[in-house]
């Protein structure tokens, strides 16, 4: 880059202090364009009319701290980093580690090449070489490189000439190492590597920056980030620069030391949470306010809003961002075995103990929320199924693993079960040649692992829990809540699990003051069995949305004082006492059968699926009731009238129960139109054998009536059948004729034949 681009750059760098997206705002204009789209008209704009240009609030004072750009790239890299760096001023402020794909026996001019691009040094890293910013540090051929309290370590490649995966360790390294002050930026390049490294970077509220695919001489590395849904930013090579600038001016987390929450703008962020819940039905109010304002501000950066204010009106302004937060606050770092010793003493120690107490076999259940893209939960099922064919001889029992999480997509993703081939740095060649198929851009779960678990989308703070667990794998989801949040979910973990069952916890989190309730595995991982609870055990709070009816009820049952309030309404309550004990059961329904309301005593027609809570009536009616009631339903929808239904008999419990249905499509009222109204109730004893009886000669009835309808069709289908069987009999008596005459003809012809020759042998 030439002295006077630089200082060409230089100037529009100062003049971002004269003002920013905020102003745009404040004047009533519109929000200022995010970083991560490139539209059709920013892709045609050089380099200098990129958002680097865009003005800036007045720079902070970082302490010190500066940002850590990560650059991976592979094929084609050379060209791509060449133009990077061509775009990156002298003074950014930031320090870029180029991770490269090198030949191990190749000695090039790497360093000496991008030297050419840039006024910044460029050298090649050393072990514990210190990072200073303004400065490119590159990757030596034959190298792992890692980081550690802001200097560089190399490590040599396991394997030289196999697969290698020094992007993602570096990008991981950088993560933990650099928290949110962290940058990955992918470039072209052939593989996956650097996908999961992006990841950690994100879990740590850094920033992922990847070059657009039809700018990438090879797309797969690029291909593989976007497809995981971890770029924050996609634009061609010349642009990234710029949108990294704007990034870690705007960003006010990097480089500065966290202030208390009470300082900020704490209603701001409430009106945040407000907005995340109604658009999608979430509360995140429960989880860490610190961590939650951490991913906000990265994102205010990502769109150079300066003010948590002003991004409360952009979040108004565009849903579409509303739903990026949303994924925002739900990335969560996962992998194949993380933290391998817990792996291993799960697969040496403790499955085998599980497997001895249930000797008999049968079926062993596991809960994993929070699953995320679903490493955990398959990652449980490969190491019990090692643990079951290590036992001599292998016992007949079975693993049913339950893996749920708040991210529809995640779960999709996982029910996919296809992963990049970076996953090899976290699964052994074993385990990927027994349990994976290998296909060409990646892995697929095999079909016996994938049939061991049941993914499904659930809210652990209002869902209701999965129970008669023998294990339950919750790694790394009580770090994001709040301590309050946590002392409710443990002791619900100790009453979803069987006497003696597993909670297995991630590496930083533990169970707190509830060591009545669970007791360590013997090591130093976070195992824990669980125990019988003392006398004095925290009650239960069940994280149900029908929680807050049950403590109603319970409150209008204590008993105390008489309520403070007017005199009860007589009328109102003789009223509510018939509809309890003498009404039947009616179930408002949508037209799915997803129950809205419900009248009476249902529960003796309904009851709960096990499993995953389902409050759709086809999944929760009786034996005996469930035909007849899908049947009538479907019958009353197509038709649009009332449709009845009698003695239909209702496994009860213990049981049964003769009842009547009744159901129609609802059109008015206006509040309830399209909805569906069943009611069932009860046949009274004394007229059973009445309504029985007339049931039977119904059933009588209609059935001489079906036998005379059978006979009246089989006599017409003989009376076909015989004229049938006439016409192809006169059929074949033509064709015989007709062959007759043939016959008779070359008679004579064969006659004619014979004399007109002994006439000639005459003469």
């Amino acid at each position: 880059m030439g002295k006077r681009e630089s200082k060409g750059l230089g100037k529009r760098k100062a003049a971002r202090s004269r003002g920013g997206a905020s102003q745009k705002l404040e004047k009533g204009g519109s929000a200022p364009e995010p970083v991560g789209s490139t539209s059709a008209r920013n892709s045609k704009r050089p380099a200098s009319m990129t958002d680097v240009s865009r003005p800036a609030p007045a720079p902070r004072d970082h302490g010190g701290a500066f940002p850590i750009v990560g650059i991976g790239s592979s094929a084609g890299g050379l060209e791509a980093l060449e133009t990077f760096l061509k775009n990156v001023p002298r003074d950014s402020g930031a320090a870029f580690v180029i991770i490269q794909h090198l030949d191990p026996l190749h000695k090039g001019m790497f360093v000496e090449l991008l030297q050419r691009s840039t006024e910044m040094p460029v050298v090649q890293a050393t072990d514990r070489l210190k990072v200073k910013p303004d400065h490119v540090y590159v990757i030596p051929p034959n190298s792992d490189m890692s980081m550690l309290h802001g200097a560089l370590h190399l490590l040599p490649q396991a394997s030289p000439r196999g697969l290698n995966l020094p992007i993602d360790i570096f990008f991981r390294s950088l993560a933990q190492d650099q928290q949110e002050r962290s940058i990955g930026v992918i470039l072209s390049g052939m593989g996956s590597d650097g996908t999961l490294g992006l990841r950690a970077i994100k879990e740590k509220a850094g920033a992922a920056f990847v070059q657009s695919l039809a700018s990438a001489k090879f797309d797969s590395m690029p291909k593989s980030a976007i497809d995981a849904g971890l770029a924050d930013v996609v634009a061609p090579v010349n642009e990234l620069p710029a949108k990294i600038i704007a990034y870690q001016t705007y960003a006010p987390h990097i480089g500065r030391r966290e202030i208390p929450l009470e300082v900020k703008a704490q209603s701001a962020l409430e009106k945040v949470f407000v907005l995340l819940r109604a658009h999608t039905g979430n509360d995140f109010s429960l989880y860490k306010s610190s961590t939650l304002y951490r991913r906000i501000e990265r994102r205010m950066g990502l769109h150079q809003i300066a003010s948590i204010t002003h991004y409360v009106q952009f979040l108004r302004n565009n849903p579409r961002e509303i739903d990026l937060l949303f994924k925002e606050l739900l990335i969560g770092v996962t992998s194949f075995f993380r933290d391998p010793g817990s792996w291993d003493q799960l697969r040496k120690e403790v499955i085998p103990a599980l497997l001895a107490s249930n000797a008999g076999g049968g079926q062993l259940r596991a809960w994993v929320p929070g699953c995320s893209t679903g490493e955990e939960p398959y990652s449980l099922a490969m190491v019990f199924r090692e643990a079951l064919e290590s036992e001599k001889p292998i016992k007949n029992i079975a693993l049913q693993i339950f893996a749920t999480d708040l991210d529809r997509e995640a779960i999709e993703s996982a029910r996919q079960g296809v992963y990049p081939d970076s996953i090899a740095a976290d699964v052994s060649p074993e385990r990927l040649q027994r349990f994976f198929l290998q296909k060409e851009r990646g892995y697929r779960v095999g079909k016996e692992i994938r049939d061991m678990v049941v993914f499904a989308p659930q809210n652990i703070i209002m869902d209701p829990p999965f129970t008669k667990l023998d294990m339950l794998t919750c790694r790394n989801l009580l770090i994001y809540l709040s301590a309050d949040l946590q002392k409710k979910l443990i002791p619900l973990f100790h009453y979803s699990l069987n006497p003696g069952g597993i909670l297995f916890l991630g590496s930083a989190e533990t169970i707190g003051g509830f060591s009545n309730l669970f007791v360590p595995v013997d090591g130093k991982t976070r195992i824990f069995r669980r125990i019988q609870p003392t006398a004095d055990a925290v009650p239960v709070e069940f994280p149900s949305k029908a929680a807050a009816v049950r403590a109603n009820v319970a409150g209008e049952s204590e008993a105390g004082a008489p309520a403070k309030g007017p005199p009860p309404n007589l009328q109102a309550l003789v009223e509510r006492l018939l509809i309890q004990r003498f009404s039947p059961v009616g179930v408002l329904c949508t037209e799915k059968g997803d129950i809205r309301y419900v009248s009476g005593r249902a529960g003796k027609y309904l009851e709960p699926a096990v499993g995953k809570a389902n409050l759709n009536i086809f999944a929760m009616a009786r034996e005996g009731l469930r035909y007849e009631l899908s049947a009538a339903f479907s019958k009353a929808l197509r038709e649009r009238r009332l449709i009845k239904v009698s003695g239909v008999k209702v496994g009860t419990n213990g049981g049964t129960q003769l009842v009547d249905l009744s159901i129609e499509r609802l059109t008015e009222p206006q509040e309830l139109r399209g909805t569906v109204l069943v009611v069932i109730q009860d046949i009274v004893v004394g007229s059973v054998v009445e309504r029985a009886s007339r049931s039977r000669r119904v059933a009588e009835s209609k059935r001489i009536t079906e036998l005379e309808q059978d006979l009246q069709q089989s006599r017409e289908e003989v009376q076909t059948t015989r004229e049938e069987m006439q016409t192809s009999q006169e059929e074949l008596k033509s064709t015989n004729e007709e062959l007759q005459s043939t016959n008779e003809e070359l008679v004579v012809a064969t006659l004619t034949k014979v004399v007109f020759a002994g006439s000639g042998s005459a003469a």
